[in-house]
């Protein structure tokens, strides 16, 4: 499933997490998101800088992977959350190194209109 990033079409009217922008999960089908869960001020899908890179499963992945799955079926939603949080933050991490020895230009969040 996609993780799509959003950001507060006013950041100036918009609670914290809108206005920095933030992520969520979301199958393709679904509509995208109008409104911040937390204030109701409107919301856009934003362009992450990703962009694809073939990075080979390492046995940590695999490892992490599985604990999320072990989490979520045994309904620890947030123990889930977390690692794969942490898990992300590190592949984050990696994608910038990639962007930085191709001379890319890491993608910066919108500050307002």
């Amino acid at each position: 499933m996609p993780i799509y990033e959003y950001q507060a079409v006013d950041p100036k009217d918009a609670c914290h997490q809108c206005s920095n922008g933030f992520e969520i999960l979301q199958q393709i089908s679904e509509a995208p998101l109008l409104t911040c869960s937390f204030c109701n001020q409107r919301v856009k899908k934003i362009i992450s800088w990703c962009h694809s890179a073939v990075m080979e499963k390492s046995e940590e992945q695999t490892r992490v992977e599985n604990k999320v799955k072990d989490y979520e079926n045994s309904g620890r939603w947030s123990h889930a959350a977390e690692l794969a949080d942490k898990h992300s933050e590190k592949t984050k991490l990696k994608l910038k190194e990639i962007a930085k020895k191709e001379g890319r230009i890491p993608y910066k969040k919108e500050n307002g209109p």
